[in-house]
Order: C-alpha cells, then structure tokens, then sequence
C-alpha cells in the first residue's frame, strides 16, 4: 500500500494467500489484509490506484497458474460472508469495481494490440484478466452479468497457442455461469453462443470441448431448451462410433481403422461429454422412440474398452466416467464393476488406465459434492416453509453404495510403484471420507502406510485425514496401528526402485526421522495406547510370530527414530526389549542345541578316527552344555589365554552340525530379529545418554511423574545395524551356504550363548564377580553387533573386537575335561 512500485509485490501476496485456510488467528490477519489491500473500494477519479490494483491481481493470479486458485475463492468467500448481514458492504462494492474495470481494462488492452504490431505476444495478461474475472463469477456470477455481451466475442478467439485455449476455456465457464441469470437475454445473442459452442466441439481437443459441452449444456438446459440441436450433434458422434464399431467387428485389422482413428478417440470422448450434461432418454430428445440411449451408449463405450489400442482405452474409459455422472446407477452393471475393478487389482495394466478409472471416480464425487452443496443452498431457501424434507438422501445412498463397490480396489492401489495413482488413489478416498460415505476404519492402515509417501503433499494430505478421522473417533487409530505400520512397510517396498537394496525405515534426509514418525505422534499422548502399541511392535520381533526379516528391520529404524519426548517411552522399549530377549533368545540356542544333538546319533557310523574325533567333540559339546546350565555361582570360570580354546569351541560345534544346513540358516534368520532388538536398545541408550543402572532401575508400573523429564538427544547418533544389511543384501535366507558362512554362524551361536548366561547383570557379593560378568556382557554384545562397542555406536573393526570375546565366559568345554 505504502510502496506500490516495490518488484516483489507479487511474491508477497503469493506467500500470504495461500495461509487463507491456516489456524483462525493467521486466517484473519490474511483476511484484513486483502481487504485493504485488493477489497476495499477505491475512489472514482484514482484511475491510476485503481490500474495498479488490477495489475497486482491479476500478477497473483497468473503466478498461481499452476497451484490452483482455491485460495481466491477461500478469500472471497470469507470476506463477502463477513459482512452478508452488514448494512455497508465495502467488499461487495470493492467487487462490483473490481469486475467492471477489469473488463474495462481487457478492451483497452485489446484495442492497444490491433493498433500495435506485435498482436500475439503479451496474451498473458489477458489470459490473467479473464481468468481472475472467472473467480469473481464463480463466486458472484452476478456481477457479470451485464458484461456477457461483452465476453461471448472472445468464443471465437483464433486458436494458435495455449494461452488462446485458456482465453476460450475461461470464457465459455464464465458464460457457463452467467447467462443462466440473465433476464430476457436477446435471441440472436443466444443463437450466436450455441453456434459458437458447436464449432469449437467439432474443431479442437479435449479440454476445450468439455468446457464448450458443458457451457452449452446450462444455456440449453437452463435457457434456450434448443434440444434438437443437441440431439443432431449427438447423432452424428453416436452415428459415427457405430460404424466404426461394425467395420471392427467385421475386420479388427482393416487399414480403414487406423485411418479413422482420430475420429473415433474425438467421438468416444464427445459422446460421453454429451451424456454427462443431457439426459438423451428425455422425450424432448428423442421423441416418441422406444430405445434406451443410456444402454446403448454404455454398449458402445463397453466394446471400445476392449480394444487391443491403449489410447482408444481411455478414451472409451474417459466417455464411461462422463456417462456415469449423469446415470451413476450404469456403475452398479456387472461389466463395468468387471472392468473397473479387474484395471484396478491388474499389476500389469497399463499406469494410463488405472490413473482414467481414479480419475473417473474423483470426478463422479466431485460432482457429487458440488451437487449436494447446491441442493443444501436450495434448500435452505425454503427450509422455513417446509416441513424436513429427505434432502439428499437418495443420491448419497447413491454414491455410498458405489464407493462400496470399488473401496478395496482404490485402496490398494497406494500400493502401487507410480507415485501418480497413488496420488489419484488417495485423493478418491479423501473425497469419499469427507462426504461420509463409508466407515473411515477400514481407511485407517492404508492412510497411515500413504503418510510414509515420499511426496510431501501426500503425506500431509493422508496425515491430515488420519488427525480428522482421530477428532471425530477417538482410538480408532491406535487400533489399526500396528495394521498400518505393516501396511507402510508395504507401500515402501512397491515404491523401493532398488529390489537389492533392504527397505528401511526412516527419512534419508537430514532430519532422518521415522517414516511412521506421524503415527506415533498421534498415539503418544495416551499413555495406555501407547504402550499397547510399542509392546505390540515389538513382539513383531519374538521368534514365534515369524516376521520377515526386511521387515523387522523396518519397524527397528521406526523405533530407533520416532520422536520421544519424555525418558519414560525409550526406557520402556529397553524394558521390553530385556523381556523378550531373555525368552526369545532361551528358545533359539534351545532349537539350535536340538538340531545339533539329534543329528550326532544319526552320525555314529562305526568308521575310524573320524568318528572318535566326532564322539569326543560332541561330549565335550554336551559337557560344556551342561557347564552352561549349572547354576552361575558354581560354574567354574576359566579365564583362558590361548586363542586356541575359542577356535576349539566354534570347531567342537562345527563338527556337530548336522548335513542339513536349514537348522543353520533358520537359526541366522531368527537370531536377526534379536540382533536388531540388541542394536536398538544400545541405540536409544547411547541416543538418550542412559547408564546400565537407570535402564535396570526401570519400572513401568511407576507413576509417569517419575520417568517424565525430556529426553536430551545426542546429535550424530545413527542407527546402522550392519549385521542384519549384511545378511539382507547378501541374501543368506537363499544363498548357498559356504564353510566360512557355517563358521560365522556358529561365532554368532557361541557370542549369543555367553550373551544369555550374562544377560541378567549380577547382584554377586564379591566385586569382583560383577565386573568379570558385565564385562563378558558387554564383550559378548559388542562381538554379536559386529564390532560397535557399547558405550559408543562408531563400528569398529571386527576384528580387532572379536578375538578372544568368548573367553569371559569361559565355555570352553575341551579344556575344562
């Protein structure tokens, strides 16, 4: 206002507009802002504020080409509502100005261009100006009214560049909304918009026939009932697709096709733009005839669907989706729920297709949505003299029913490699939530898997719906997530490009924050459900419940990253994860010793040294399993020096080791569940700074006051759990297992066999014994997490670290014979 030159004017105004739907403070600063700014009525003999007022607008305008202009009709909206009840209405003056200079301006700026020579190449302006003038009619067509004559020359724009195209498109949509209100409009007015409609139906693309049918469709509908008109147009695009329909039939590979094929895409595609806008089984259309055009054309449309040319697809597909708006009940037909669901479910249909169907189903909605609101605007017109009336029950019944149909199918398709079905998928679902047509719990996972989109928009706008769905159920989210988490899990396998690389579970940016970081935010604030959920995730992790690999590495970067705020939550997990590591970890060496000592009876052949050699190893084996069990005080601890007692130990177990390596690799499966719980308990302790003794000291039936200080977070400390990327990319579930594979698995049996002895810290008289046992711990976790020593995450060398680990316990079981 004060500096009306200043270049980034534009920018400014780009930047505040679009926080026009932020929280209510912001929203009203916005609002007075623009009210000074663009809405506030400017004195009559100011042309030049009044020029630079246009400009600005239309400047904004024009730099919001590509993200949409829902924030100018937000703004408007909330203005002209703010003052309906006002005596004085500055805004809606403001308006009324606004549009008559604006269209003032367009002549002046036509008539400067038939003078100058250059005639094509400032149409951005225009394009600009007619376009903020199609804002200003979509909310108050009113004021346009007494420029419509002014507007329909510009239908026969010469259509050379996109900008042209917009000019016609933005035309016929304000004519659209405009003539409807006029009073007495003339005759050869009317007649002129018809004919000007038709020849640009017949003549261009997509875009601008369906602007142009639509137009049309409120001029005849609403004014002129120029229904033969129509009807003749109708005709020949019906004709035209039947013929080409019997010569398919006739010869599917006649040259005569291929030549036609322009004609055919520009039929499929008219005749269902038609149908959307005109019922044709109305008398005034076909007269006295008996036949069902809406069946026809559906049979019609239902053969081109089938055709081997992906192009006539979706075309056809494109004429089904008009079609169904104006007769939704043509969705509920066998062959269309065939057709849609089988493009829908089909990994290998083409991306084209799938993205028409979504596309179809979010237009349907759409309309739906616009023609609920108007009805509701009706209807609250004469609300005072009617008794209730069912207002919209039927077509939303309607709508509900076809939601229902193809539900699972869209949902499944977030599961999909290319981010635009995704993107189509999601927003069908959004439209189906807002309008309430289905029970949003069945949305709840899928919802919570798109919040781990790699799109940002996608991932707020899932988000957004789950934070809607939680206001009005509470609990419904933390019911299904867990559900979710495995649905994310998912959704970032079918997105991963890579099929080498593990799928993990957290932002390879520099936040790295957990891809469910949202989920758990949500869950947090609720002590009970939170706890249920991280106790459901990490039983995910127990050998019984047989997760997949990949996946618990998932859900352990989840766990390693969600953004605790009170000590309580990460103390809890290490509480849990001591719980399941003790039980967990008992079950896997049992089944391992299991699969060992059968095996040794089926080995005794009478043969030579061998089989002594084999006798002796498999007793000092039993012998030292024996040693293992015994009570902890009595165990005799062998502090050994020699390297040779470790080698001793893991070539005593390799002995044994029966012909069957799947013993071997279902041990090297099951144990990467436990490493991993390993790796983030060390994780959040050196994260969170936590000594051995306040992890022990640790109760979760404490009261929450005790444990609710803030966390202070270590920077730079990542989660890399080397062992469990090395088995994944090496793909040791279903490689071939060498001797050198055998031997680290035994290296692993052996660290985690001292691990369990060790596991529960000692609370032994002698000081001396607490130490020795802590140590063994700590050396013992250090070997099995590949060398990153516990009181720091940096990966060491594994070498250095894993010589002689095992002596702390001393099992060596040869020696003590």
């Amino acid at each position: 206002i004060e500096q009306p030159t200043f270049p980034k004017i534009t920018e400014m105004c780009v930047k505040m507009i679009r926080r026009v739907n932020d929280e209510e403070g912001i929203k009203k600063l916005v609002n007075e802002t623009f009210q000074k700014l663009w809405f506030t009525p400017t004195p009559h003999h100011d042309k030049e504020a009044m020029t630079r007022k246009i400009l600005n607008i239309t400047d904004v305008v024009a730099a919001c080409r590509d993200t949409g202009y829902d924030w100018f009709e937000q703004l408007l909206q909330n203005l002209l509502k703010s003052e309906e009840d006002a005596s004085y209405k500055p805004v809606k003056k403001a308006c009324t100005q606004l549009v008559d200079n604006l269209v003032e301006h367009i002549l002046k700026y036509e008539e400067s261009l038939s003078d100058s020579d250059n005639k094509g190449v400032n149409s951005g302006r225009l394009v600009a100006c007619i376009t903020t003038l199609f804002l200003f009619s979509k909310i108050r067509p009113q004021l346009m009214v007494k420029h419509a004559m002014t507007m329909q020359p510009y239908l026969t724009t010469k259509c050379s560049t996109q900008n042209d195209f917009m000019v016609i498109c933005n035309v016929a949509k304000i004519l659209e909304l405009v003539v409807p209100l006029m009073e007495h409009p003339s005759e050869t007015f009317l007649a002129t918009i018809e004919e000007d409609l038709m020849k640009l139906i017949i003549k261009y693309g997509m875009t601008v026939v369906q602007h142009c049918v639509s137009c049309l469709g409120a001029v005849v509908n609403k004014v002129t009932q120029n229904y033969k008109f129509v009807w003749a147009c109708f005709n020949r695009y019906y004709g035209a697709l039947s013929k080409l329909k019997s010569q398919h039939q006739e010869d599917p590979n006649s040259t005569i096709l291929t030549a036609n094929k322009p004609a055919l895409l520009r039929s499929l595609f008219t005749v269902g733009a038609l149908c959307r806008h005109f019922d044709f089984d109305q008398e005034d259309f076909k007269g006295n005839s008996k036949v069902n055009i809406k069946d026809k054309v559906l049979e019609l449309l239902m053969y081109f669907t089938k055709h081997s040319d992906e192009e006539v697809q979706t075309k056809a597909i494109i004429g089904l989706g008009f079609a169904f708006i104006q007769h939704p009940s043509l969705m509920f037909e066998q062959e269309v729920k065939t057709l849609y669901n089988s493009i829908l479910s089909d990994k290998n249909c083409s991306v084209n297709l799938k993205i028409q169907v979504l596309k179809n189903l979010q237009t349907y909605l759409q309309e739906e949505d616009t023609r609920m609101q108007q009805a509701d605007r009706d209807w609250k017109k004469v609300a005072k003299q009617e008794d209730l009336k069912e207002m919209g029950d039927i077509s939303s019944g309607m709508s509900s029913s076809i939601m229902q149909l193809y539900l699972k199918q869209v949902l499944e398709a977030f599961f999909h490699t290319q981010s635009s079905v995704r993107h189509f998928a999601l927003n069908v679902i959004a439209l189906t939530l807002n309008q309430g047509l289905i029970h949003p719990v069945q949305c709840v996972p899928y919802l919570i898997a798109m919040g781990t989109d790699p799109e940002p928009s996608m991932r707020n706008k899932a988000d957004q719906q789950l934070v809607e769905i939680d206001k009005k159920y509470a609990g419904f989210i933390h019911m299904k997530a867990v559900a979710g988490m495995k649905m994310s899990y998912q959704v970032q396998q079918a997105i991963n490009t890579c099929p080498k690389d593990p799928v993990r579970g957290f932002r390879h940016d520099e936040s790295s924050s957990a891809l469910c970081s949202h989920l758990y935010s949500m869950i947090r604030g609720n002590r009970q459900h939170r706890r249920a959920f991280l106790i459901s995730l990490l039983n995910l992790f127990d050998d019984t419940a047989k997760t997949e690999v990949n996946m618990l590495l998932y859900i352990a970067d989840n766990l390693a990253c969600f953004p605790y705020q009170t000590q309580e939550e990460p103390l809890f997990i290490m509480h849990h994860i001591d719980i399941t590591l003790s039980v967990s970890g008992s079950n896997l060496l049992q089944s391992f010793k299991e699969s060992m000592v059968k095996d040794k009876k089926k080995e005794r052949k009478p043969s030579s040294d061998e089989e002594t050699e084999s006798e002796s190893n498999s007793g000092s084996e039993s012998e030292s399993e024996e040693e293992a069990s015994k009570p902890r005080r009595l165990r005799k601890r062998v502090d050994s020096d020699s390297d040779s007692d470790e080698e001793n130990d893991i070539n005593a177990v390799m002995k044994c080791l029966p012909e069957n390596s799947a013993p071997l690799i279902e041990f090297a499966n099951v144990s990467q569940g436990i490493l991993l719980l390993l790796m983030l308990k060390q994780h959040l302790k050196n994260l969170c700074g936590f000594s051995d003794s306040k992890i022990q000291k640790y109760s979760p039936s404490e009261s929450a006051k005790v444990y609710d200080k803030a966390i202070n977070r270590k920077t730079g400390v990542h989660f890399h759990p080397k062992q469990t990327l090395d088995f994944l990319r090496s793909d040791m579930a279903n490689s071939k297992i060498t001797e050198e594979v055998k031997r680290s698995i035994v290296k692993q049996y052996l660290d985690f066999k001292l691990l369990m002895e060790h596991l529960d810290p000692d609370e032994e008289e002698e000081d001396g014994e607490v130490s020795a046992s802590t140590n063994a711990r700590n050396k013992a976790i250090t070997s099995l997490l590949g060398g990153s020593s516990p009181k720091n995450n940096a990966a060491e060398t594994e070498d250095d670290e894993s010589d002689g680990e095992d002596r702390g316990g001393g099992t060596s079981g040869v020696r003590r014979r």
